[in-house]
């Protein structure tokens, strides 16, 4: 005995009863099987129905043959008339990622005549393949077109042709299918075989918006988010430009201007910085001019300037060896003849745990040790 498919019949059905035809025990719960059911199962790139069916929690739905399988957390007394509900957020959600990839895809065919080869409706976005380039100066108006649509608020149909309207009708399919075939069609925009759960009407959709577009295969891999996720991804993005306006003291629609002054401002604050820290690190050098080793502790170096200071440093002096606080320690670098150097690096890898590189005559790495333990290994040195 096959299942009515309900699902099929009212998209907007969120509870129903129906018989308990059978119940069997399989991994992860029980087997259920109905006469008839709202829930539907995984297939064609759309998830499954969740929610609960007799007091039991539905945990997946698929099909097997002609009979649609509920696996649910408790059993189900076979020939009982039980209730099911669905998760309706969670389908409408699906319901709308899913008719705004047909419209999406449809629209790419009618202009491109690429294929869509792959889709899938992630926990927080979608990606849709297609076996061709999109120009991405044209992204823009492929999605006020898609948007469009949607706005438009066209039927969603899905039917069953017979054989002889099916071999009149041009649709699109990844692989050629014999009949009965689901048509999906969206009058002037799309007209698939598709087996999934559609919104009844493109207004339902409610926005569609392109995220991103990469380079996939021999195509493009779009990413984009319909519905309520669309809103939710407008709402963040908002919530993270308000707080760069007020930051940056900007208009909404000029945060992007007032990043890129502040960029540039920044840029000439620190070729500033790098100058007079070339004039502070010149002078420490002459200050220490002939020590050998000359032993420098500077605190708050990045790596490249413990690395300028050391440079420095070996303009004066034999062996120049620089250390700069860090996180769990100190940063290091050491500068001189390779060979002194490299036992130097040596001598501090077996006693301070120093870990680094370099070419020859520099040796920079970090240090998991206080300035004390470390002032205590040369001064040991020296006495040796």
């Amino acid at each position: 005995m096959s299942t009515e498919k309900r699902y099929y019949l009212d998209c907007h059905q969120t509870a129903f009863t129906s018989q308990v035809v059978s119940c069997q025990a399989a991994a992860g719960g029980w087997e259920v099987a109905l006469t008839a059911t709202c829930f539907y199962p995984e297939g064609g790139g759309q998830a499954c129905d969740l929610g609960t069916l007799g007091g039991a929690r539905v945990l997946s739905v698929r099909e097997r043959g002609e009979d649609v399988i509920h696996l649910c957390d408790a059993p189900l007394e076979v020939g009982r008339t039980v209730e099911g509900t669905i998760d309706w957020p969670r389908r409408f959600d699906l319901m709308q990622q899913h008719t705004g990839e047909h419209i999406l895809s449809g629209m790419i065919h009618q202009k491109y005549g690429y294929s869509n080869v792959g889709f899938h409706i992630g926990k927080e976005v979608m990606t849709v393949d297609f076996d061709g380039l999109i120009p991405q100066e044209e992204l823009e108006e492929l999605e006020k077109r898609a948007n469009q649509a949607v706005w438009a608020d066209l039927p969603v149909r899905g039917y069953y042709p017979s054989p002889e309207e099916l071999e009149g009708l041009t649709y699109r399919s990844k692989k050629r299918l014999d009949w009965p075939v689901r048509i999906v069609e969206i009058p002037g925009v799309d007209r698939c075989a598709c087996c999934g759960v559609h919104t009844a009407r493109t207004g339902e959709v409610g926005l569609i918006k392109l995220l991103s577009m990469v380079k996939f295969h021999q195509g493009v891999r779009l990413e984009l988010v319909c519905g309520g996720r669309a809103w939710d991804h407008a709402r963040k993005i908002y919530g993270q430009n308000r707080q760069i306006s007020q930051a940056l003291s900007a208009k909404p629609l000029e945060t992007a201007g007032a990043v890129q002054a502040m960029k540039e401002q920044l840029a000439a604050e620190k070729f500033r910085a790098v100058g007079l820290e070339k004039r502070v690190f010149q002078a420490l050098a002459a200050e220490r001019a002939g020590e050998d080793p000359a032993l420098v502790f500077e605190p708050g170096l990045a790596p490249g300037s413990v690395r300028a200071l050391a440079e420095a440093l070996l303009e004066r002096c034999p062996l120049a060896v620089v250390f700069s606080n860090a996180a769990g320690g100190h940063s290091f670098c050491l500068a001189g003849e390779p060979d002194r150097v490299r036992a130097l690096g040596g001598a501090m890898s077996r006693a301070l745990g120093a870990r680094g590189g370099g070419k020859a005559g520099f040796f920079q790495g970090n240090v998991p040790k206080t300035e004390g333990e470390i002032r205590a290994f040369f001064a040991e040195m020296e006495k040796n």
